[in-house]
């Protein structure tokens, strides 16, 4: 452990002494934005702005895309950086500093993905038994009478979008990893039942479109009282759910019982992404079913999000190859309008939605002037991975 800690603080002073030149002289966005990313944050927790250490979805979600950027590249010192956030983070005997399972929250989940890669390079057993103990969270986490999981507990009976992405991959993950037989059949039923679950509650007819939320129990202020839906749908929150079903369908074997009713939405997704893109940049709208209305804005963490999904579904063999045009000129756009190199050379991606949510503390409404007004910001991390990960797709596309 010793060495791993020496490697990782040796290989951090390299990379931000280097960062500057390399982010210059690269040719691969991937790597351009990860040794930005790197400059910024000089500690891997510091990723999403974050004054002092924190357990969330957005570090797993930058950090995973950034180990995929080392193992193509062959970069040990980006490989140290990133696990130097799960050495931090996992204690000896698997706990998770700032993780609390009674939370039930689904978002916190998420960084679990990236500890697969972890063990996977490290072999410490403390990363598998972080692993369970995430896995763990499922047994209890609570749901709805279908079998739909709540966001978290302190949304009890609401089903949010983001929460498809953020659970049911890392579920999907160890199953096919570490389970077999019936309980693995079990999972992997349970991945498609959340994403199916998801297309039925949140779906709109009138713009063909899938909503933010639902509260199932039709109590919450911001639902419709017959549906249970939030009023519109966030470009991100769609985002989220595109990503989730095509790493799902990454993951899950190709005679799995039902799994092509999650093809067949995914392939309804991207149809709808050709239908509301912008006609110019080939984005999408913070808000999509009012894409174009006066205040309304593209959005950098969801048109990554979707071009990644295109791309992704494409490779997967799940999407016709036609929508490659889609997730070309999405990421030509993407390039020009959201991507500005500063005075130190460094990649920033801009217009992005820093938050948006449904009640809470902030009795967040749901409703038009909420999401076209909540604050932006550069480099969130909710942009910065899905753009990696988006600049990885279009390396792999160029390779073949």
């Amino acid at each position: 452990m010793k060495k791993l800690l020496t490697a990782t603080v040796t290989g951090i002073i390299a990379l931000c002494a280097s960062a500057l030149c390399y982010a210059q002289s690269s040719t691969s966005w991937a790597v351009r934005m990860v040794e930005s990313e790197i400059a910024r944050n000089p500690q891997a927790w510091q990723l999403d702005f974050q004054p002092k250490l924190k357990w969330d979805y957005c570090h797993g979600l930058e950090l995973r895309a950034m180990l995929y950027v080392a193992d193509k590249y062959s970069r040990d010192d980006i490989r140290q950086y990133a696990l130097s956030y799960a050495d931090t983070m996992v204690n000896a005997d698997g706990s998770i500093k700032k993780y609390k399972i009674t939370d039930y929250s689904l978002d916190r989940i998420n960084s679990g993905k990236y500890l697969f890669d972890v063990y996977d390079l490290t072999g410490e057993e403390r990363y598998k038994k972080a692993l369970d103990l995430l896995r763990s969270q499922f047994d209890k986490q609570p749901r709805n009478a279908d079998g739909g999981f709540w966001h978290k507990k302190i949304y009890p009976h609401q089903v949010w979008l983001d929460g498809v992405y953020m659970g049911s991959p890392f579920l999907a993950e160890y199953a096919s990893r570490y389970e077999s037989g019936q309980q693995q059949a079990t999972d992997y039923a349970d991945v498609i039942n959340q994403m199916v679950m998801a297309s039925y509650r949140t779906y709109d007819y009138e713009s063909r479109l899938y909503r933010h939320a639902c509260d199932v129990s039709r109590q919450m202020f911001w639902c419709d009282p017959i549906s249970g839906q939030s009023k519109h749908c966030w470009g991100r929150a769609l985002g989220w759910y595109a990503m989730a079903i095509v790493d799902n369908l990454d993951i899950l074997p190709a005679n799995c019982p039902d799994r092509q009713k999650a093809v067949d939405i995914m392939i309804h997704i991207a149809r709808q992404l050709e239908r509301y893109a912008d006609t110019e940049t080939g984005l999408w709208y913070q808000v999509m079913d009012r894409s174009g209305d006066q205040g309304n804005y593209l959005e950098a963490s969801a048109s990554c999000m979707f071009t990644y999904a295109l791309y992704k579904g494409v490779r997967i063999g799940i999407l016709p190859s036609h929508y490659l045009t889609i997730a070309n000129k999405a990421w030509e756009g993407i390039l020009n309008r959201f991507i500005k190199i500063d005075d130190k050379g460094l990649v920033n991606i801009t217009e992005v939605c820093a938050v948006a949510g449904l009640g809470g503390k902030n009795n967040r409404p749901g409703d038009y002037e909420y999401y076209i007004n909540e604050t932006k910001r550069d480099n969130d991390a909710k942009a910065v991975g899905p753009f990696i990960l988006t600049a990885l797709e279009v390396e792999y596309l160029q390779e073949q």
